[in-house]
C-alpha cells in the first residue's frame, strides 16, 4: 500500500447522524418530563436557499422526535413586529429567525428582540454577556444552566465525542493544551466559539478576512475568563501547523483549506454548507467530520426543552 492511500485510511471519518444518536436520546428522555410538546416558531425572512434547507430540516427532525414546529415566512421590514407578537403568544415556547436578514449591525438588533425565555439560540444580551464571561448559570443558586448559541455548543459536544476534551483535567480546563483554529468570526457562530474553546482552556486562532485574533485565559489559564489579541502579520497558514483542530465555517465554495498546511494528524471540523477543506483532507486529518447539521438541530431541540422547563 503506497503512503497516500495508507495515510487516507488512517482518518476517521465520523458522522454527524452518529454523534447526534446519543445526544437525542438525552432530549427524549427529556421530552418527557414536560407537560406539553413544546412548541418552536421559526422567521424565515431571506431567499437563502440554505436558510431554508435548515428551516425544513429543523421542522422535520423536530416533528418526527415529539417536538411542534412552524415556520413562517415573513418580509424583512415585518419581522421585528412578527417576533414581538411571537414573544407575547403563550403557546409559542421558542422563536429561531433564519440570518442574515439585512447582513449588517441590524441583524444583531434583530437577535435582541425574542425574550430571554423564548431566545432557543441563546442570542439574546443576557446569554452572550454570560458566555464571553464564562459565567456558566442564570442565578447564585447555580440551578438554572445559561443557554449556549446552537452551532457553537454543536461543535463542543462533537469535541467531547471525539475525545479532544481531557476528561483527566477539571471541568472547565479540560481544552488546556489544545490549540485550536476556527476559520470564521462571525458573531452568531465564529466568535462566540472562540471564546467557549478559550474558556475551556484552549488556545484558539480566530481567522477572517481582517486577518488572525488569539483567544486564550493567559498563561497557566490563570484567569477567569478568556482575552483576546490581534496577532500581527498573521494568515491562515501561520495557525494551520501549529492547530490540533481546525473547525470551518465560510460560506461560498471558492474557499478551501490548504491540506498541506494542515499539521499531521489534526482534527478536521466544517461546519459550512460548502466543503471548506479540499479532497485530499484525510491523507493529513486524523479525524473528519464534514458537516455538523444534525447535531445542530438536535441542540435546538434540548435548549428548547430548557426554555419550557423553565416556563
Amino acid at each position: 500500500m503506497n503512503g497516500a492511500n495508507g495515510n487516507a485510511a488512517s482518518c476517521k471519518v465520523v458522522l454527524a447522524a452518529t454523534i447526534a444518536k446519543d445526544l437525542l436520546a438525552e432530549v427524549t428522555q427529556g421530552l418527557a418530563t414536560v407537560k406539553r410538546a413544546p412548541l418552536l416558531v421559526g422567521f424565515l425572512a431571506n431567499k437563502d436557499p440554505a436558510a431554508r434547507k435548515y428551516a425544513e430540516w429543523t421542522g422535520r427532525t423536530c416533528q418526527e422526535n415529539g417536538f411542534k414546529f412552524q415556520m413562517r415566512e415573513v418580509d424583512r421590514e415585518e419581522l421585528e413586529s412578527s417576533i414581538i407578537s411571537a414573544n407575547e403568544d403563550e403557546l409559542i415556547d421558542g422563536i429561531i429567525v433564519y440570518y442574515p436578514i439585512f447582513g449588517n449591525r441590524q441583524d444583531q438588533y434583530l437577535q435582541q428582540i425574542p425574550y430571554d425565555s423564548k431566545d432557543v439560540e441563546g442570542l439574546s444580551h443576557r446569554y452572550v454577556f454570560k458566555l464571553y464571561h464564562n459565567e456558566r448559570f442564570l442565578d447564585h443558586e447555580k440551578s438554572q444552566k445559561s443557554l449556549l448559541p446552537c452551532t457553537p455548543l454543536a461543535v463542543l459536544k462533537i469535541l467531547d465525542y471525539l475525545r479532544v476534551y481531557n476528561s483527566i483535567l477539571p471541568y472547565g480546563n479540560r481544552l488546556f493544551g489544545r490549540c485550536i483554529t476556527i476559520v470564521n468570526r462571525s458573531e452568531t457562530v465564529g466568535r462566540p466559539l472562540a471564546a467557549l474553546l478559550a474558556n475551556d482552556g484552549a488556545c484558539v486562532y480566530s481567522v477572517d478576512v481582517s486577518g488572525v485574533q488569539q483567544f486564550t485565559r493567559g498563561e497557566g489559564i490563570k484567569k477567569q475568563r478568556h482575552e483576546s489579541v490581534e496577532k500581527e502579520g498573521w494568515g491562515l497558514n501561520d495557525c494551520l501547523p501549529l492547530s490540533d483542530v481546525v473547525i470551518s465555517g465560510v460560506p461560498g465554495e471558492s474557499f478551501k483549506i490548504p491540506t498541506k498546511s494542515l499539521r499531521e494528524g489534526a482534527v478536521c471540523i466544517n461546519f459550512s454548507t460548502e466543503k471548506n477543506f479540499e479532497n485530499d483532507v484525510k491523507e493529513k486529518a486524523s479525524i473528519y467530520v464534514s458537516a455538523i447539521g444534525k447535531v445542530t438541530i438536535v441542540i435546538l431541540m434540548r435548549n428548547l426543552l430548557v426554555i419550557a422547563a423553565l416556563v
